[in-house]
C-alpha cells in the first residue's frame, strides 16, 4: 500500500513538472506583472486620499 502511494505521488509529481515546465516563463512574468499591478494600486489608493484630506 505504502510503496503504490509513493509511486502515485511520484508520478503526480513528474506529471505536473513537465506539464508546468512549458509555463514558467509564463508564470514568473504573472508573478511581476502582479506586483507591479499592486504598486499601482497602493499608490492611486494613496493618491485618492491624498486628494480626499487636502
Amino acid at each position: 500500500m505504502k510503496k503504490s502511494l509513493t509511486f502515485i505521488t511520484v508520478l503526480f509529481v513528474v506529471i505536473m513538472a513537465s506539464g508546468c515546465s512549458g509555463t514558467w516563463q509564463g508564470a514568473k512574468k504573472d508573478t511581476t506583472d502582479n506586483a507591479e499591478w499592486s504598486k499601482d494600486k497602493v499608490n492611486d489608493g494613496a493618491e485618492y486620499i491624498e486628494k480626499k484630506t487636502d
